[in-house]
């Protein structure tokens, strides 16, 4: 929800003794009438409900609203309709009651009066560390390498891994690596070539990806942290001397058994995760996860979810990532997000379930369909031309003072509505109907709740619309 002052649970709604007076439009009343009995009734208190003369209750302002609304004595607090944004100074001058604003959906205000906000006290923190990589890095400008290794920090990248190639010695390596330092960022070295590490670490980087038996040695020189990975991967042949040497040298380490994509051992490598970290439980771990977001045809969201829920419980408290195929974009912050729920979930010992919406993406966490009744009653109500346009149980509704149209193909929806001669759709009309109709259609194929005026949620990747409700009433 995106309201500014929407209303927090509260102990004071609990009481008998509170008496919130909701404020609404001709056409929500009956709706939040029976919203707001239900609600009363499981939460316990008393209410109101002031019907103002208006029908569409988004078109308030806070102004408007404090020369028509009628205040009982005994109220405790107001609640005003989602859509009524604006300067709240008219009515607090009214006035000196709470006043909030309730969903932009009214059919979600009971979630106002339950506990959420519990399960997301104390919620942001987390335990693993990001890690993302800069793909072929040497093939970049330092320009084009300063402006990725923004991205991935702004996305939540706590180290930049700078991606060398094996092919050949990158020359300017320590140039990339003090530019990223310069701008206050942390960097590591993805690399075996020991010219290149060398450079690297003396101008800043503090993490080497990766050391094994060709240049454990040189390793014991460098003064920085250092991942060991095993000589061979099915065997981890390696990794125990490798270890055993660089903690008698002192050298701080990360083991990293190797992640291996699906179909090629992947869950062979879980479980040597599992044995290195019986074997050694107290040292650092890392897992490299792009092996399988990166190799996998899927969405890298659920992946990542699962593979950093396995990091929190084995205590990996590293991932090394890339964003590089289409459909691993935004790993990133994925990860981010995902690191939260999981170190959440598992400090408290609760199911990541109704905690983090950002996480839910291709559908929503529920719907809310008005039902056949409640827009056969709408329709009956509305006395202006303007359309409202819903999508729920599979069909496209257009509703006016005039029309009550419904179907499953937006094209046939809108030859029916022409078929009405309809008055008020001129070009600039039937192309924001079209769009509309458009977002509908998506809502209805993924199972999303299609809200008019508003962008689709798509979790962290919505991006709102400049809606159309901000009309100023008259009188």
């Amino acid at each position: 929800m995106e309201d500014s002052l929407a209303l927090q649970p509260d102990h004071r709604l609990m009481s008998k003794r509170d008496h919130i007076h909701f404020v609404t439009g001709r056409l929500a009343e009956h709706a939040l009438r029976d919203i707001v009995k239900e609600l009363a009734a499981k939460v316990g208190f008393a209410y109101s409900i002031d019907v103002l003369p208006i029908t569409v209750a988004a078109l308030m302002t806070p102004k408007w609203v404090a020369r028509h609304i009628q205040i009982p004595s005994e109220t405790t607090r107001i609640v005003l309709p989602g859509y009524c944004n604006g300067d709240l100074a008219p009515l607090k001058q009214l006035s000196d009651l709470p006043i909030d604003l309730g969903p932009h959906d009214l059919r979600e205000l009971p979630t106002l009066f339950g506990h959420q906000s519990e399960t997301r006290k104390d919620y942001g923190k987390y335990s693993i560390e990001i890690l993302a990589e800069i793909n072929h890095a040497p093939r970049l400008s330092l320009a084009e390498i300063e402006k990725h290794a923004k991205q991935l920090a702004a996305d939540g990248a706590d180290l930049i891994d700078i991606g060398c190639e094996p092919s050949h010695t990158w020359q300017n390596v320590g140039d990339a690596v003090r530019l990223l330092k310069d701008l206050g960022l942390r960097v590591s070295i993805d690399s075996f070539n020991v010219v290149e590490i060398e450079a690297a670490v003396e101008a800043g980087a503090e993490l080497v990806l990766s050391v094994n038996s060709s240049n454990r040695e040189a390793a014991c020189d460098w003064g920085c942290e250092v991942v060991v990975i095993p000589d061979d991967i099915e065997t981890q042949a390696g990794l125990a001397e490798t270890t055993e040497l660089l903690t008698e040298h002192q050298v701080p380490v990360r083991l990293d058994p190797i992640l291996e994509p699906i179909g090629c051992g992947f869950t062979n490598s879980l479980q040597r995760y599992w044995k290195v970290r019986e074997q050694y439980p107290d040292l650092p771990i890392m897992m490299g996860i792009g092996n399988i977001t990166e190799l996998t045809d899927t969405d890298s969201l659920g992946i990542n979810l699962l593979l950093l829920a396995i990091c929190e419980e084995l205590k990996i408290h590293s991932v090394l990532t890339t964003q590089v195929i289409n459909w691993a974009r935004s790993s990133v912050r994925e990860c981010a997000l995902a690191r939260q729920l999981v170190y959440h979930a598992h400090t408290h010992r609760v199911i990541p379930k109704h905690t983090a919406p950002e996480l839910v993406v291709l559908r929503d966490p529920r719907l809310l369909p008005m039902g056949a009744e409640s827009l056969e009653r709408l329709f009956e109500q509305i006395k202006d031309p303007n359309y409202r346009l819903f999508a729920e149980d599979g069909q496209l509704h257009i509703i006016n003072s005039e029309v009550h149209i419904s179907g499953t193909n937006p094209y046939e929806l809108f030859a029916q509505l022409m078929a009405t001669e309809p008055r008020n759709v001129d070009p600039s009309h039937a192309f924001y109907l079209g769009y509309e109709l458009s977002k509908a259609v998506t809502a209805l194929t993924l199972g999303k709740q299609y809200r008019q005026d508003e962008a689709l949620d798509w979790g962290f990747l919505t991006i709102p619309e400049k809606t159309h409700r901000n009309q100023k009433p008259t009188d």
